[in-house]
Parts: structure tokens; C-alpha cells; sequence
């Protein structure tokens, strides 16, 4: 199990949102922190620290006035540490090898794929050849509904009629390298993590996995470790001081 740092990106600043509040309309997101600083600053910090494989989020749509700007600073992200993270927001066939030019390792797709509600088996073949099945990772992030854990799309307000469970995380390894799944129900709320996904996910274990989602206590990093069997890696957000929480940063690269 190893820290996954993460960059999002909102309206051009680097934040910590809520999940589930982001609204394309007005580009509106409820906050729990703002930077000072730019991307290629927390870019660079984690290329110092050596932590390789976190993700760099845009969470403004391409229709928003914000995306240039958003996009800007993924990018000097990417520039700021080449060949260190992966890149999610928007990616499709088209865009996607252009940002493994701008520098980076992987990129991130979900509403691409999981399109109006349910899989496009045609865009998802044509992400696999547009950029290879080994840099691609699906995020597979998802709410609970009657149940069970749908995966969800489009800035996690539309659910999809695609349940996560190991069916679903077997089939989709066929097409991808690793998976990226927010507990989006606990996300950017320090309400500790979701325990049966994590659970559902170290279970399987069979590809590389990221989860994130309600972690904000050294307990909570204990309890996915041993949930997870060792097969989950993490990223924390809003409860890391870098980003104004009380998980320091200098003690969660040592884990």
C-alpha cells in the first residue's frame, strides 16, 4: 500500500471539493480548499518526495469558460514532472495521447466510457487503441444506490446502470492497467472510509488500484491497509495539511 498524491484542478485553482457537489452550471463547487499555489508547485513537491502515480483531476467541463485555464494548469503540471502522473477530466480518444506528449504517465477516463448511463463498448475499444491498454486507467468511482455501488459519471452526479463488484472490476481489466475508484459518497468528507468498497477492492486484488474517499485519521489508513490486504494504494485530499487538513504530509510518505 503506497500514498497516491493527487492535484484537482477547478475554475484554474488547485482545490479540495466536496464530492457529489460539483455542478457544471455556474462551474459551482462546495470547497474545502483553496491553494495558494499553482499546479507545477505540488508537481514538483511530490517529484521530490519520489511519489509517482498520483492524478492530476480537471473538474471543469469542456464547455465551461474555466477549461483553458484549468487546462493550462494540468498541463504545466505535467511539464513540472514528466513521466510522474496521470491525468483524468475529459480524456477521449482524440485528446488522450495528447497528454501522454505533455508528460503524462497515464490517463484517467470515466464518462467516456461509461456514456448515458451505461458502457460504450465502441469508445472504450477506441481509447485502447488510441493509447494502448498500458496507459490507460478507468475510474470506477461510485455512490450507493438501493444497495450497491453504482459507478457514477459525469463530475459523479449521473449514475450509470454499472454495478462495481468483481465481475464488473474483472471484465473491465481486460481493457485497462490499473483502476481509480472514489468512494464518492464519503469524498472531501473526513467521514472515514467507505468499508465495504475498500473491502470489495482488496478482495481483488488483480490490478493496481487507487481508492479515495473519506480518509482523515492515521486509524483510517490501518483499517484500509488490513481491509485492502495490501492491494490498495491511496490518496487523501482535504484531511492532508498540504491541502489545510491534520495528515501531514511528511509522515504519510513514510507509510
Amino acid at each position: 500500500m503506497k500514498f497516491r498524491p493527487c492535484i484537482d484542478i477547478h475554475n484554474g485553482q488547485v482545490k479540495q471539493i466536496v464530492g457529489g457537489t460539483l455542478q457544471d452550471q455556474g462551474d459551482q463547487a462546495k470547497e474545502n480548499f483553496v491553494a495558494a499555489q499553482d499546479a507545477s508547485f505540488f508537481a514538483k513537491l511530490y517529484e521530490r518526495y519520489g511519489l509517482h502515480g498520483g492524478h492530476i483531476i480537471l473538474l471543469n467541463g469542456k464547455d465551461s469558460p474555466y477549461y483553458e485555464v484549468t487546462k493550462a494548469q494540468a498541463i504545466s503540471a505535467l511539464q513540472a514532472y514528466p513521466r510522474g502522473m496521470q491525468i483524468g477530466g475529459g480524456i477521449n480518444d482524440e485528446n488522450a495521447y495528447e497528454y501522454l506528449e505533455k508528460g503524462a504517465d497515464k490517463v484517467i477516463v470515466t464518462s467516456y466510457v461509461f456514456k448515458d448511463g451505461r458502457v460504450s463498448y465502441e469508445n472504450l475499444e477506441k481509447l485502447v487503441k488510441a493509447v494502448g491498454k498500458e496507459n490507460l486507467v478507468l475510474d470506477l468511482s461510485c455512490r450507493k444506490k438501493d444497495g450497491q455501488y453504482y459507478i457514477v459519471t459525469d463530475r459523479w452526479q449521473k449514475y450509470t446502470d454499472v454495478i462495481l463488484n468483481e465481475k464488473t472490476l474483472n471484465y473491465f481489466a481486460t481493457y485497462c492497467d490499473e483502476f481509480l475508484v472514489h468512494a464518492v459518497d464519503v469524498e472531501g468528507k473526513a467521514a472515514g472510509i467507505e468499508v465495504e468498497v475498500a473491502s470489495l477492492l482488496g478482495e481483488w486484488g488483480k490490478l493496481a488500484i487507487t481508492y479515495a474517499g473519506g480518509i482523515h485519521t492515521y486509524e483510517d489508513l490501518e483499517e484500509l491497509r488490513k481491509l485492502g490486504k495490501g492491494n490498495i494504494d491511496f490518496t487523501i485530499g482535504s484531511a492532508l495539511d498540504l491541502f489545510g487538513g491534520k495528515l501531514e504530509f511528511e509522515k504519510i510518505v513514510r507509510i
